[in-house]
């Protein structure tokens, strides 16, 4: 228990010191002290309490995502469309925040969280029962469905669900009583973080003590045997696609209803796709992706305002996250060489 401990740490930790060993490197040559930039990153992250909401408020999106990766990588499932759940999702309860009459003030909550979830869910029932019935990559469908979102909800939010008050790319607010409540006034810190923890926590009592968590993870360490002691691998299969789309739309939910209060065309910067690294250097684990999601959060967080007050380049947080990546590239590839062993045994 230990070692397999130990070998988690090193795991999460390693992708992190070779980035800074990388982006140290680059700093020496520009002329640059890495010791001050590294001591600046952090204290733009986690100097005070106002930073420390910044970088929490940053890790709110990727929490949800990680965990809706983390549950169909776990089950070695290559879902790689949260972000088009994510959006989708984050759209339905705008839409219902700004629609429904304001006078139902709380119920709105449970309405559009719930509208979320469903729709978050049927968007990745599809490439689920294409995978499971028919054997189609779900790495093509759910990259394919990706940009069938963006598309939908860019025409959306330009066209019938433009707000006639604003400029163009943008929704209508919700109604003031969908907000999310926030935690640090006057900081962007919402409610959502909280709601991602509870997501994170679930997540891991659901891999530790339920029937279907224990069948996602034997599946994903070997289809073959899975099948031999009676788990229908493609019923598990449907079932995490469904549950990963469930989150990332409550995740799409939490971020329209907490930090945007309307949709608009940059909803989601990627958070679909860096919720992937954070769940893959998280080795899928519920401390690991709180972790990477703050390591991220972090970084997001000082990038932004480390140029505002020195001439250092925001390239440098880029090549941070981009060692990371690479990491979380070569994470990804051991998992899919595992799958096709496992598959090639059973065949």
């Amino acid at each position: 228990m230990s070692s397999s401990i130990a070998s988690r740490s090193i795991g999460i930790l390693l992708p992190l010191v070779v980035s800074l060993i990388v982006s140290g490197v680059v700093l020496l040559v520009i002329g640059k002290n890495p010791l001050d930039v590294f001591s600046l990153i952090a204290t733009e992250s986690f100097g005070n309490a106002r930073r420390i909401a910044a970088t929490l408020s940053a890790a709110t999106p990727l929490l949800f995502t990680a965990v809706a990766t983390a549950v169909c990588f776990r089950s070695g499932v290559f879902n790689v469309g949260v972000e088009g759940a994510f959006l989708v999702g984050g759209l339905a309860a705008v839409f219902l925040g700004f629609t429904l009459p304001a006078a139902w003030g709380f119920a709105l909550f449970p309405i559009c969280f719930f509208a979320a979830a469903l729709i978050g869910a049927i968007w990745l029932y599809v490439p689920g029962i294409l995978l499971a019935k028919f054997e189609v990559d779900e790495v093509v469908s759910t990259l394919m469905l990706n940009f069938i979102a963006v598309a939908i909800t860019g025409y959306l939010v330009n066209g019938p669900l433009l707000s006639p008050l604003s400029g163009n790319n943008v929704t209508p607010l919700i109604h003031e009583v969908a907000y999310l409540p926030r935690l640090m006034p006057p900081s962007t810190l919402h409610a959502g973080f909280l709601i991602g923890l509870v997501c994170v926590a679930a997540y891991g009592f659901w891999c530790r003590y339920t029937p279907a968590g224990f069948e996602g993870g034997l599946i994903g360490l070997n289809q073959r045997f899975s099948r031999a002691v009676g788990i229908s691998v493609p019923r598990t299969i449907v079932g995490v696609m469904i549950l990963s789309g469930v989150i990332a739309g409550i995740g799409g939910a939490a971020h329209g209803m907490g930090q945007m209060h309307r949709f608009s065309d940059g909803f989601s910067p990627g958070y679909g796709f860096t919720g992937m690294a954070v769940a893959l250097l998280g080795r899928n684990h519920p401390i690991g992706i709180v972790l990477g999601a703050i390591l991220f959060g972090a970084l997001a967080s000082a990038g932004t305002t480390i140029q505002l007050f020195s001439n250092i380049p925001l390239d440098l947080v880029n090549i941070i996250q981009g060692t990371v990546m690479i990491f979380a590239v070569v994470e990804l590839g051991r998992i899919s060489l595992r799958r096709k062993k496992g598959t090639a045994n059973a065949g």
